[in-house]
């Protein structure tokens, strides 16, 4: 089931699954770390947390439920979708 298109990473809803679309391509600022961790096209996630006054999300992705904490200025170069 195709999902709605919910924008990006940083402001998607906690504890609901999304699955990773792409990156923005206007901005080429986006640092490599992204795609290094394994933040890839096609990948699901769920946002755990997110730090009080904008700080990093805390999320998990993956078949391996990995976990890291992501600055929400990286996570606006991530194109989501809503999978729920």
């Amino acid at each position: 089931m195709k999902g709605e298109i919910s924008n990006k990473l940083c402001c998607f809803p906690r504890n609901k699954n999304g699955k990773i679309l792409g990156y923005q391509n206007d901005d080429l600022k986006m640092p490599n770390k992204i795609i290094e961790m394994g933040l890839l096209p096609e990948t699901v996630f769920k946002i755990l947390y997110q730090a009080p006054f904008k700080g990093p999300l805390y999320i998990e992705f993956g078949d391996e439920k990995s976990r890291i904490a992501l600055r929400e200025e990286e996570a606006r170069f991530i194109i989501v979708e809503s999978l729920t």
